[in-house]
């Protein structure tokens, strides 16, 4: 028999900072409902075990404040569905064919994706289909989410939407072949065609997440 162990508050604080970047241990106690103390033994065991790092911000004359965030080995403790296969496969290609004809080749895998994340999205309401795209990119490995946008102007009667990513699950092709990367806004304007898609927030950047504003077009 496969025993199941619950979360722990270290699964907690890892998951807090996936969706938050950085924040302070004050914070995290008061959001997961510890004490302090035992959310700074939390932070040092995770710290040694390389999960988190922490930086100190200097406010006034007083004691420093230290942030904590995921580092990159913890980051990629989350889904990630990333083939080592795949990425040697696009290695080969590229000592074969070269790295612009394996570019090529990404182009036309995204666009073969739109158009059948477009089909199994359906005809329904935006929301429906906001909702089901997150779905799928949830079963591709990607923690994700979405909500509903406030609306850009007084009185505007169209939709809006953010979907949200805080982890790439093929981040190691992306390492070595970023342009795929750049491909999932595009990938996402096809897949809803009548909307307006933008990108908001960007893990290349350097930010702790990816978003994405899906707004419907007049």
């Amino acid at each position: 028999m496969t025993l199941i162990h619950p979360p722990s508050t270290k699964d907690d604080i890892l998951q807090y900072l996936i969706k938050h970047g950085e924040v302070t241990a004050q914070t995290l106690a008061e959001t997961l409902g510890v004490s302090p103390q035992a959310v700074r033994r939390h932070l040092k065991d995770l710290e040694v075990d390389e999960l988190i790092e922490h930086h100190a911000v200097q406010e006034g004359m007083g004691r420093p404040h230290y942030f904590y965030c995921l580092s990159r080995k913890g980051r990629d403790r989350f889904p990630a569905q990333y083939d080592t296969f795949a990425l040697s496969l696009l290695d080969t290609l590229a000592e074969t064919v070269g790295r612009e004809e394996v570019k090529s080749i990404l182009r036309r895998q995204w666009e073969r994706k739109a158009l059948a994340y477009r089909q199994e999205l359906g005809t329904g309401s935006l929301q429906e289909r906001v909702n089901n795209l997150v779905k799928l990119r949830q079963a591709e490995g990607y923690m994700a989410e979405w909500h509903k946008a406030e609306p850009s102007q007084p009185g505007h009667s169209l939709s809006s939407y953010i979907i949200t990513e805080y982890n790439c699950a093929i981040s190691q092709i992306a390492e070595s072949y970023p342009s795929v990367c750049g491909h999932e806004l595009e990938m996402f304007q096809v897949a809803l065609p009548d909307c307006a898609v933008s990108r908001t927030h960007w893990l290349v950047d350097g930010e702790h997440r990816c978003g994405y504003l899906v707004q419907e077009k007049a």
